[in-house]
């Protein structure tokens, strides 16, 4: 599976992720409201954005985001853990938007658009999701994500928290 695609939509345009997005996708993560359901919500910091985008350009799978209309970068998300075993698996996650783009649209064709490049490889996506990131919760129920019951247990620097796990099979 190719886990850095460009993929374009009438909202987004995603394209694998560069360095040169650093300074760019900084401006957007550091509001601290676009992290504060978030279980890493201290990524506005400096320091802590910087080992988030050096561990994303280091394993791969990373997107930049950008509207389609404009060009602005938007946010980012990711291709992660891809296995090929019974009829493969990846996960989508790590995203993050302004809050300029919530409530467009922007998350949803995002995510169609991942989905339809990953089921062209995979049976299963799965998603990782703070117990207590309400916001993505209801957005994985809007794209038709089941959550598994599987519970991951986390001890963070910011504390314990609960992960969900979500799913979609490939129709």
């Amino acid at each position: 599976m190719d886990r850095q695609p460009t993929l374009s939509g009438a909202l987004v345009r995603l394209r694998p992720l560069q360095e040169t997005d650093r300074g760019a996708l900084f401006a957007i993560a550091s509001d601290p409201l676009v992290w504060a359901q978030h279980p890493a919500h201290d990524r506005w910091k400096p320091d802590v954005f910087s080992e988030f985008f050096d561990d994303a350009l280091a394993r791969g799978g990373a997107l930049a985001v950008h509207d389609a209309r404009t060009g602005a970068l938007i946010g980012s998300s990711r291709f992660q853990s891809h296995d090929e075993a019974g009829g493969g698996s990846v996960e989508i996650g790590w995203t993050f938007l302004s809050r300029d783009y919530w409530r467009t649209g922007a998350n949803r064709e995002m995510k169609r658009l991942m989905l339809d490049h990953a089921f062209q490889s995979v049976a299963c996506v799965f998603f990782s999701v703070g117990e207590e990131n309400h916001r993505s919760r209801r957005a994985m129920a809007g794209i038709g994500a089941q959550p598994t019951g599987e519970v991951d247990v986390r001890d963070t620097p910011t504390g314990v928290v609960r992960i969900m796990r979500y799913e979609i099979r490939r129709p």
